[in-house]
């Protein structure tokens, strides 16, 4: 695991020695940097790696790497899974190796396949390689995503690096807010790839790879996610598999000369791969999650994350730490967004943010659930169609009297109301809002709507009028795309493939690593190991779902293994009671941040949509707590990187008094 950096068509080290200076939280274990000599006669480079230390502890594991003549050069990071087996058909086609790495099978891979190699690979990875003899360099990213890579064309030189602060640190590039990316991250908190709220900047879509030849740069993807043909064994036989499969993954993904955790909310995911990593005798399990006080959680779906993480830990015997959290969120949130770069408007990342600074001090790696909701079909939204069909049996008007006259009164009263959790309560309205106003279209443009945190209409009406008249592309013309690419697949597949297209990329893959990260930790995630995605995409829909019943295959396969009570538990992530914190401990910051007078000087945003909408979130006549989140999360984002020159923030420490604790 590791930060990388470099520019292709200038050979300038101390550039890419200043990129990576910021990104040194990534790799603090050690630096390396490989350029073409200044009077090479044709196409230069320079790329550079800062380490972390995972596989091969020693000097051995310095990057950049090469083959035996120093023709092909590697700058790499993440993991890859079966590089023992490749290494192994590698040498007995004669290649030698001087390390005990994963990096070092990528140029002679290289040497074997060219750039066809990369199909090779099972493992998370961005990495740049640059072919001497044929002076191209390439930029690979693995197939999910998990590993983030971008990328900027400033004539004929291309900059790429692991991080966006990195790219900031080239005189060439400015930071500047890209206003048609604006309304899609209002709508869906993130901005999907390849494009980012930067304009001019661009991620490495997941799947894909880059060529830069002669200063000129082509994309294309060397992996296309496709379903089928689908397994026709019995639902038995598939869970057995299935559970043979998952067994397999994490006990690849163990591979490490470091400590090894697990994210562990006690949720179905999460509690998965630790019984799986008990069941491949790992002998020290180590497990992190968070608690909050009772008070700050009810409004939230779920309080109990640290109870039912606690059952866990202790059916496998394992060391269990959990977190308490309290509402720093107005420390702790400009470091989180200096640390992603891109406004992702998840409260999560906090959460995320927490575990890994109280488990750096045990462990390097952490296991995550991440992505079992994207492949197994975990999301409300997932069910939506199916629940439409019985919402269709009410007549219009009763249904919308519901919407219009006692969902208000639930929000308002949900605190009160004798047992019930208002929390779940007030869940269950924000999602029957949604499902009411969606529930007579088409499934993929419902789908689209509720994935979306504004209807059309609302979104124009935040929007200030030079915003709305310079932005031409629908917010939601992504989903379009991904669908057109999907056409003809079942309608679970359909949705599970725009999910894996956008939302786990941009959105958790992105919080997943950069606040891992944030504290030189390794986050992997065996529910994306390829062989494990591979299985899931020959599975019937009908048994990732059935009836209403979401990842069914999942809990069938760990029925006889996990507690009965996290078999049959709802959702659970690493969320936090921003709702109360938003109405009572950070309210001063709220009206701070978003006071008429600085969204008017911004210019992006109509101040009394603005304001009314923080007046009728703290008054509990509507919850627009994520919108608000998401606003929060933007403003700060712009006095980050937007307010301050790139000199302000030269390296991690000095942006915000920023380190890695």
């Amino acid at each position: 695991m590791c930060g990388i950096a470099g520019i292709a068509g200038e050979a300038d080290e101390l550039v890419v020695k200043d990129m990576l200076a910021r990104i040194r939280h990534r790799g603090p274990d050690d630096t390396g940097i490989y350029a073409t000599p200044r009077n090479h006669p044709g196409a230069k480079v320079a790329m550079g790696n800062n380490r972390l230390s995972i596989l091969d502890l020693s000097p051995a594991g310095h990057q950049p790497t090469s083959n035996e003549d120093g023709t092909v050069w590697v700058a790499y990071n993440g993991e890859i899974y079966n590089f023992a087996e490749l290494r192994q058909e590698l040498e007995n086609d004669g290649h030698r190796f001087l390390s005990h790495t994963d990096t070092e099978i990528l140029p002679h891979l290289y040497e074997k396949y060219g750039p066809d190699m990369v199909n090779r690979l099972n493992g998370m990875f961005a990495f740049a390689l640059w072919d001497g003899m044929a002076e191209r360099l390439w930029l690979f990213r693995d197939r999910m995503g998990v590993k983030p890579l971008y990328y900027v064309q400033v004539g004929s030189q291309l900059y790429f690096a692991s991080e966006i602060k990195a790219l900031l640190a080239c005189p060439e590039i400015e930071p500047a807010l890209d206003v048609e990316c604006l309304p899609e991250y209002l709508a869906l908190l993130y901005v999907p790839n390849p494009q980012t709220m930067f304009k001019g900047i661009f991620k490495l879509s997941p799947g894909y790879r880059l060529l830069w030849e002669k200063g000129r740069i082509s994309v294309e993807p060397y992996w296309k996610m496709r379903f089928g043909p689908l397994f026709q064994a019995s639902e038995e036989e598939l869970s057995e598999q299935f559970h043979e499969v998952m067994v397999s993954a994490v006990r690849r993904q163990l591979i490490s000369d470091v400590p090894i955790g697990f994210f562990l909310s006690g949720g179905l995911d999460s509690s998965a791969l630790v019984a799986c990593a008990a069941e491949s005798g790992m002998s020290t399990l180590r497990c992190y999650s968070i608690a909050f006080r009772r008070e700050h959680g009810a409004l939230e779906q779920s309080d109990e994350d640290s109870h039912f993480a606690r059952v866990v830990a202790d059916r496998f015997g394992a060391k269990f730490e959990s977190l308490p959290v309290e509402p720093e969120v107005a420390t702790l949130l400009p470091k989180a967004i200096w640390h992603m770069d891109e406004p992702v408007a998840d409260h999560a990342a906090i959460a995320t943010y927490l575990i890994c600074r109280a488990a750096k001090p045990e462990v390097t790696v952490l296991l995550s659930g991440q992505g079992a909701d994207e492949v197994l079909g975990g999301y409300r939204v997932h069910l939506a169609h199916r629940l439409s069909r019985y919402l269709a049996h009410v007549p219009g008007p009763m249904r919308r009297t519901f919407a219009r006259n006692l969902l208000p009164f639930l929000h308002r009263h949900a605190a009160a109301l004798p047992f019930v959790h208002p929390g779940l309560l007030l869940a269950f309205c924000r999602f029957y809002e949604k499902l009411q106003a969606a529930a007579d279209m088409p499934a993929e443009q419902q789908y689209s709507a509720l994935r979306s945190y504004y209807a059309a209409g609302a979104l124009q009406d935040l929007l200030s009028d030079e915003v709305a008249e310079a932005t031409t592309r629908k917010p939601l013309h992504r989903f379009d795309e991904h669908f057109a690419d999907c056409a003809g697949e079942e309608l679970l597949n359909k949705l599970l493939y725009v999910d894996c297209k956008t939302f786990l990329p941009d959105l958790n893959l992105t919080l997943s690593d950069k606040m891992s990260m944030a504290h030189s930790i390794e986050a992997r995630v065996p529910f994306l190991d390829n062989e494990v995605v591979d299985f899931l995409l020959r599975v019937p829909p009908n048994i990732k779902i059935k009836r209403l019943t979401q990842k069914y295959l999942l809990r069938r396969a760990f029925r006889d293994i996990l507690p009965s009570g996290v078999l049959r538990r709802r959702k659970a992530g690493f969320g936090l009671p921003i709702r109360s914190w938003l109405q009572n401990e950070l309210r001063d910051m709220v009206h701070d941040m978003l006071s008429e007078k600085r969204v008017r000087e911004r210019g992006l945003l109509r101040p009394a949509a603005v304001s009314r909408m923080i007046e009728e979130n703290m008054s509990g006549r509507q919850d627009h707590t994520l919108r608000i989140w998401a606003l929060l999360t933007l403003e700060l984002w712009q006095q980050t990187f937007l307010d301050n020159s790139s000199a302000n923030f030269s390296t991690t420490e000095s942006i915000l008094g920023v380190g890695t604790t």
